[in-house]
């Protein structure tokens, strides 16, 4: 295993320049609130394909955050935080104007739904900023919305899709991108995200690379689950359902321009809902391994992007998913552990996110105990594995990367990642 330095050494400072180094710090959101808003009928608008057990998810969760701790992490809730940063009264009423406004329940019951989220406990408060409000919960009043709403239909959307971490943003080096995520009903996330990351004392003086001002970017979205960062200098970004060649052209021109990375690997793949987001179909577990589906990724163009110039980029197609991640890891050649099995298995255990390994340190992950066959490629390939309950929370699509936002990890030293230069794609 390669020798570590640890980002705290001489600063402080978060700090992501690895998808493997030891994991140090990562921010969570324990299912709550929002989870139970989920119904069979607005579950495909809330985009989810099942109703959770939300005990149950929660238990499991539990288990994720405590599998995390036993492994270094410091684990920091995304509820708590907020709560912290909301206790400063006027911040929490400006807060909770931003998201109630007469676009997200009409003018009429603005300032009844305001006045209820006001009444609340910070925790409540928080809780409801990320579980809705509901018109039953507000009381009957005035106006055409409340006229036509049933009781249990909600007047502020909820945010089930926020247990998914790794989405709203994603730290690259020194600083945080936060998303201009791609479906309406997950943009409020990205909302909370910015007050934290502005707000709370843990961030302060972050550099936001991209997506500090609360601006509509749409059809130029990209989310961070599409978004690996494979190297000290070096970024793979997926090509999603989500994520678009405009959102990756313009997150890759605000990192040029500070900086942060060099090379960025842009990988196109195919727009559908089992291929949501690049880490769903890989994900590095070790210095120079990645573990993939190749049903999909055998036939992916790539794309090595690289700055030029005065704001400008060079864009060359790099032959192959493996050469191209090599490039932007700067490795002479990177492994795939690829799982031979039958394409059913194989379909079955992609499906409920095999791929989305969450590494803990070099040859370390985390994965979903039920995806078996797998597992055990993986540990025969010589990576470590700690399986977690998983009997809801795949229910959600979405594993263990997802669920985590990786806010310190060590640098990855005495590497062949920081020793050779890569090769030309």
């Amino acid at each position: 295993m390669p020798a570590q330095s640890s980002a705290r050494e001489g600063d402080p400072r978060p700090s992501v320049r690895s998808e493997i180094g030891q994991l140090r710090a990562v921010l969570l959101h324990r299912p709550g609130l929002e989870m139970q808003r989920i119904t069979p009928s607005n579950k495909d608008e809330l985009l989810f394909d099942e109703l959770l057990w939300v005990e149950h998810a929660q238990r499991e969760h539990d288990a994720f955050a405590g599998t995390l701790r036993d492994a270094g992490a410091e684990v920091l809730y995304l509820e708590q935080m907020l709560a912290e940063v909301l206790a400063d009264g006027d911040l929490a009423a400006a807060t909770v104007a931003a998201h109630v406004n007469d676009t997200t329940c009409g003018p009429v019951a603005v300032d009844r739904v305001r006045d209820y989220l006001l009444s609340l406990t910070l925790p409540e408060l928080v809780d409801h900023l990320i579980g809705g409000v509901s018109l039953e919960e507000v009381g009957p009043g005035g106006g055409l919305v409340s006229a036509v709403t049933p009781a249990n239909e909600m007047l502020l959307q909820p945010l089930p899709n926020t247990v998914f971490m790794r989405d709203s943003s994603a730290w690259i080096g020194e600083g945080v991108v936060l998303s201009p995520m791609n479906r309406l009903v997950r943009r409020r996330e990205t909302q909370l995200l910015r007050l934290l990351y502005a707000r709370h004392p843990r961030f302060a003086d972050t550099p936001v690379w991209f997506g500090d001002e609360d601006v509509e970017h749409y059809p130029a979205t990209f989310e961070g689950g599409d978004v690996l960062v494979v190297g000290a200098r070096g970024l793979a970004i997926g090509m999603s359902e989500r994520t678009t060649a405009a959102g990756v052209e313009a997150l890759a021109v605000r990192l040029f321009a500070s900086g942060v990375v060099d090379r960025i690997l842009a990988v196109d793949l195919p727009k559908v809902r089992s291929a949501m987001h690049l880490d769903t179909i890989v994900t590095q577990v070790d210095v120079d391994a990645f573990i993939t589906y190749p049903a999909m990724t055998s036939s992916l163009r790539c794309y090595a992007v690289s700055p030029v110039g005065d704001g400008g980029m060079a864009v060359e197609e790099v032959d192959g998913l493996m050469r191209g991640l090599a490039w932007a890891a700067a490795l002479d050649q990177a492994r795939a552990i690829e799982p031979a099995l039958g394409s059913t298995r194989a379909e079955r255990e992609q499906w409920n996110d095999a791929n989305n390994t969450l590494a803990v340190r070099p040859g370390e992950v985390i994965v979903y105990e039920r995806n078996v066959a797998t597992n055990e490629i993986l540990e025969a390939a010589g990576i470590r594995v700690h399986a977690i309950p998983s009997y809801e929370l795949p229910r959600g699509r979405g594993g263990p990367r997802c669920m985590s936002c990786p806010v310190e990890r060590d640098l990855v030293s005495g590497s062949v990642a920081q020793r050779r230069p890569g090769p030309t794609p």
